[in-house]
């Protein structure tokens, strides 16, 4: 009998411990991630300092993408883009922006702009994740703006569309993003 208690108790006690444990873990997990306080924010205003970037984050972390950010954000893209995914991206450097002709970033930013600007940027995105080894010399992937671009390969390396060098890769939580030297323009509608 004493050793019914015994055992009764000890058990008792590891289950208080653990259930202890438990709720620190998850009080733990909810400072490191969480929601913002803003009421009816998206995806991009969740907190995590934890998890792998997502394509948004990558991009506001380089230096070298800052136009692009500002593109991002004058279009209104950053929640969708910072949702689940997947995603291709095909980021354009700062370089990239600069030769376009003088003052077309600056009009594209403008709201009258929004529409031409959003056709742009949604031009540099496919829903789905192409890993490198997946692209082929002239493979044809939509776009979320409903072109196309094509892939070229020649002596190993990676061409969009014949004017943009793909110079780096790298992997998102929602997919991946390819920093490219050139700005990507739709072809012009019929």
């Amino acid at each position: 009998m004493k050793r019914t208690i015994k055992t009764s108790l000890a058990l008792g006690s590891l289950v208080f411990a653990l259930s202890c444990n438990s709720a620190e873990e998850k009080t733990s997990t909810a400072s490191t991630s969480s929601a913002a306080a803003t009421p009816g924010a998206g995806q991009s205003a969740v907190q995590d300092d934890q998890s792998a970037k997502n394509v948004v984050q990558v991009a506001i972390g380089s230096k070298d993408h800052t136009t692009l950010v500002a593109a991002v954000k004058a279009a209104e893209l950053v929640d969708a883009l910072s949702n689940a995914g997947p995603f291709t991206v095909f980021a354009p450097t700062n370089a990239a922006f600069d030769k376009l002709p003088s003052g077309t970033v600056d009009g594209l930013l403008k709201p009258e702009k929004k529409d031409a600007l959003t056709d742009i940027l949604q031009y540099h995105v496919s829903v789905g994740v192409f890993k490198e080894d997946m692209l082929q010399d002239g493979q044809s992937i939509g776009q979320v703006n409903g072109g196309n671009i094509t892939i070229s390969k020649k002596d190993g390396k990676l061409m969009v569309n014949g004017v943009a060098n793909i110079i780096a890769t790298v992997p998102a939580s929602n997919g991946i993003v390819y920093v490219i030297d050139a700005v990507l323009l739709p072809p012009a509608t019929k």
